[in-house]
C-alpha cells in the first residue's frame, strides 16, 4: 500500500519547483494524493479494513489543509496543480 521509493522519487521530480524540493505544498499534495490512490484501491478490495480508512480520511484531511493554504499563499500554482493531479476544486 506504501508508495514505493522510486514512485516517491519520480513525484517529487515531477512536482518539484527546484532541485532538491521535497517540503513544497506541491510535492507535499501530489505525494499524498498518490497514496490516497493506492489506499483508496485497497480499501475497495478489503471493504472491512477500518483502521486503513481512518488512515485514509487522516489522508485527505491532510490534503485539503495544505490544499486551502496553497490557494490563498499562490491561486496560479493552486489551479496548476489541481489541473496536473486532475483533482476536483
Amino acid at each position: 500500500m506504501a508508495l514505493t521509493k522510486e514512485e516517491k522519487i519520480e513525484i517529487v521530480k515531477k512536482h518539484a519547483r527546484e532541485k532538491g524540493d521535497t517540503g513544497s505544498p506541491e510535492v507535499q499534495i501530489a505525494l499524498l494524493t498518490a497514496q490516497i490512490t493506492k489506499l483508496a484501491n485497497h480499501l475497495n478490495q478489503h471493504k472491512g479494513d477500518n483502521h486503513s480508512r481512518k488512515g485514509l480520511l487522516g489522508m485527505v484531511a491532510k490534503r485539503r489543509r495544505l490544499m486551502n493554504y496553497l490557494r490563498m499563499k499562490d491561486t496560479e500554482r493552486y489551479n496548476k496543480l489541481v489541473k496536473e493531479l486532475k483533482l476536483e476544486k
